[in-house]
């Protein structure tokens, strides 16, 4: 399974996922807000992308980024599952 293949298909082939979106599906805790202030405080490690240089500008996720985040994070899930299980079975399924 390719996760940006899948990214692509749920938004539509867009390149650049607005950030409100991004949270909206992915961190619904957060606000967009506080997720930016997370990326920046290194916190949350995933890119954001400005469309201009000015600090108004729209920001949003590349598709790429999004996916190897979404990727990583399922990496250290089924780390920490075969750590807590004592289970080989989930090792070395990291990211394709």
């Amino acid at each position: 399974m390719n996760t940006a293949f899948i990214l692509m298909a749920q938004y539509n082939g867009r390149a650049i996922i607005p950030i409100e979106q991004v949270c909206k599906d992915y961190f619904t805790h957060l606000t967009p807000e506080m997720f930016q202030r997370k990326v920046m405080a290194g916190q949350i490690k995933i890119p954001i992308t400005r469309l201009e240089p000015s600090q108004k500008s729209a920001k949003g996720i590349h598709i790429k980024d999004l996916a190897d985040y979404l990727e990583a994070q399922r990496a250290a899930a089924l780390k920490e599952c075969a750590q807590l299980n004592g289970t080989p079975r989930f090792r070395n399924q990291g990211t394709r």
